[in-house]
């Protein structure tokens, strides 16, 4: 499947996860296509302020399957649905998350260096306007647009 074919297939799963998860306060926060052939795997994952329980996932697999079979939205042969929660070590991507995990530990991938370093790992201050604030370490900041940040995720402690 070409790169461009996955990305409308994930988008439009997606769009579908999204509308059977919004009657139950449940956020779809990404979806993966991923493998080939008899082996492609689609991943979705969701979340909800209280929590993921086995029947919210149950729930989206079983509405979304439905929808997914009527509509014929994975082209070619067959594939398996998993869906689940993020994890405690979550990816963020959408700025609500950003606002959401605010006071959170987590770590950051960046496109261009800040003070000569890419990836930080500190505590998430601030979303403002566009703009992340970071505490690495106790009172240093650093700031840098969302669309700097390759990749980003909480940080579980133990």
């Amino acid at each position: 499947m070409a790169e461009g074919n996955r990305e409308k297939v994930t988008q439009k799963v997606l769009e579908i996860a999204e509308r059977a998860g919004e009657r139950e306060g449940i956020e779809v926060v990404d979806v993966e296509l991923l493998g080939g052939g008899r082996n492609r795997v689609l991943r979705v994952f969701i979340d909800k302020p209280q929590g993921v329980t086995h029947a919210d996932c149950e729930l989206i697999s079983d509405q979304l399957s439905a929808v997914l079979d009527v509509e014929d939205v994975i082209p070619g042969e067959g594939y398996r649905l998993e869906v689940s929660s993020p994890g405690v070590e979550r990816k963020l991507s959408k700025p609500r998350e950003f606002e959401r995990f605010t006071g959170q530990k987590v770590k950051v991938v960046l496109r261009q260096p800040v003070d000569n370093q890419r990836t930080w790992t500190g505590t998430l201050k601030a979303f403002e306007q566009g703009v992340v604030t970071l505490e690495p370490a106790p009172g240093k900041n650093i700031r840098f647009p969302l669309e700097q940040v390759e990749k980003a995720n909480l940080k579980f402690e133990w």
